[in-house]
């Protein structure tokens, strides 16, 4: 079971910007798509970015399309998402997650393994 750990979540002024990075164990880690995904208080977790064990296919939700850029380093084991353009309602928790298949998935059940998440806040 791959595990992962994010990092670099903080506070930021809106149109400010923020890189997370997510670290995952195991020697596979270029057979795994991965995600992004970010929950709200009160809110369900929704997707946001996923990209391809191979790194050549990505997809993003229509809310930050433009603005975010998720990327990953097989070399490194560690799947980065660039948030540029900030807004308060891209506050949230941000989690990681692992998927056991190459092409990439939106949905929170596509994914068997989930960091424990980084929380990003962005004042007005």
């Amino acid at each position: 079971q791959v595990q992962l750990v994010e990092s670099g979540g903080g506070l930021v002024q809106a149109g400010g910007s923020l890189r997370l990075s997510c670290a995952a164990s195991g020697r596979t880690f270029s057979s795994n798509a991965m995600g992004w995904f970010r929950q709200a208080p009160g809110k369900e977790r929704e997707f946001v970015a996923t990209i391809s064990g191979s790194g050549t296919s990505t997809y993003y939700a229509d809310s930050v399309k433009g603005r975010f850029t998720i990327s990953r380093d097989n070399a490194k084991n560690t799947v980065y998402l660039q948030m540029n353009s900030l807004k308060p309602e891209d506050t949230a928790v941000y989690y990681c997650a692992a998927r056991s298949a190459a092409v990439w998935g939106t949905a929170v059940g596509d994914y068997g393994a989930w960091g424990q998440g980084t929380q990003v806040t962005v004042s007005s």
